[in-house]
Parts: structure tokens; sequence; C-alpha cells
């Protein structure tokens, strides 16, 4: 190898280090400019570590609280009175309304309840959203289980172009709408909080079949987190 082969070497070395260090430290400067979520959670309804509570799926009980959540700066509450539909407009219980009314008590005419089998909501944000943060509420105020929740984001109304979904825990596909590898996990008032990862969509459309207490499905409340595209 000739000295000015090897110089040669020398510099591309230090160049792919430079860009490699350029490139963590613009990571580094993203996250640090990202800001905490702030959410209003309604009080527990219960409190322990629930009993009996059985599921194939089960994700691990630590019984710690929720840590933190970082959005970018801009983070709007896109979700606050939008348009709701579902597989059922007429619930037994409640309105399809509750889901976006920002009110998240666990008591009794805070929640929608529909009927047995695969249920869906769907939220209509009313324009194209990148997506940071989703927390949903089935039912708070008992330890339950909800099975095959899965949410998926569209810009789609009938969701049957360019579907994204963002969660999915209905493990042997029971739903027919894939296999999911997420976890079931137990209810409580902090809601289920869902990272999106920045996907963009107009249309939130959540599904459930069931729960551990009944064949029933319940919202009391959705929140989307994110910003309007452009």
């Amino acid at each position: 190898m000739t000295k000015r082969t090897a110089n040669l070497l020398i510099l591309i070395v230090l160049s792919v280090l430079l860009v490699q260090s350029g490139m963590t430290a613009s990571s580094s400067i993203q996250d640090d400019e990202k800001v905490v979520l702030k959410l209003k959670l309604p009080k527990p309804m219960f409190v322990g570590t629930p009993k009996n509570i059985r599921s194939a799926n089960l994700e691990q009980i630590t019984g710690k609280n929720r840590g933190p959540f970082y959005v970018p700066p801009g983070t709007e509450f896109l979700s606050l009175n939008k348009p709701v539909t579902a597989s059922d407009m007429e619930p037994i219980i409640g309105e399809v309304e509750f889901v976006t009314d920002s009110e998240k008590s666990g008591e009794d005419g805070y929640f929608v309840e529909f009927g047995p089998g695969v249920q869906w909501i769907q939220i209509d944000l009313e324009n194209t959203c990148t997506l940071y943060a989703l927390l949903v509420w089935h039912y708070h105020s008992q330890a339950r289980v909800y099975h095959d929740v899965i949410i998926q984001v569209s810009d789609d109304p009938e969701f049957v172009a360019g579907v994204k979904t963002i969660y999915n825990n209905d493990h042997d596909n029971s739903s027919g709408l894939g296999l999911g590898r997420d976890k079931e996990y137990i209810e409580v008032n902090e809601g289920r909080l869902i990272d999106p990862k920045g996907v963009e969509g107009r249309y939130i459309r959540l599904y459930s079949r069931g729960n551990t207490s009944n064949d029933m499905n319940h919202y009391v409340e959705v929140e989307v987190y994110g910003k309007p595209v452009k």
C-alpha cells in the first residue's frame, strides 16, 4: 500500500466517523428537545393487585405507575369532541360521543357499552395528522382485561386502503385482523398509552372483543395527541 493510498483510507475513515458522530449528536438533540406529555387522569376506582384475572397473553403485572412519556414540542390534543362512529350506532348504554368528550371518570354514566363479539369505534380527526400518543380507557372501575384490542389508522374512512396497525394484542387472530404481538393488559385509571411512532392518518379505529368479566365492549374515553399535517 502506497503512502497516498494509506492517507486516503485514513481520510475516508475520519469522514465516516464524523458523519456517524453528527448523526448521533443530531438524534440526541432531537430527544432532548422532546417534552413530557401532560395528562389529566381520572381518580382510581380500585387499589391493590387484581386477583383471578386469567388471560393467555397477559403482560407481567408490576403494580408500578407509568413513567413520563415524551412528545415533540407543539403536540396538540387532537381528538377532543371529534366525531365518533361505531360498528353499532345504537349502543346498549351511553352514547358514542362519550368517547371524545374528555370525561374519563370510571363511574356509571361516563362510558358507552356495545354488545358482544368484535366491535369497533372510529374517530375522525377531520384532518390528516401525525400521531405521537394515544390513550384508551375501556372501563377502569373494575380490574378487567379486554380482548383483541386492535388500533388502526388510515386516511380511508372505510379502512380498506392505507391501513396501518399501531397496536394489536389479538395473539390468536380470533378477530380475523391478523396475529398481534402486543400483550393484553389490566384496565387501570391511567388508561393504556400507545406510541403511534409518528404514523399519519385522519381516522383511528379501535377494536375489542369482550372482556374477562363479560362479553360486552366498553369505552370511557380515547385521547389522541399529535400535529396536523401541513
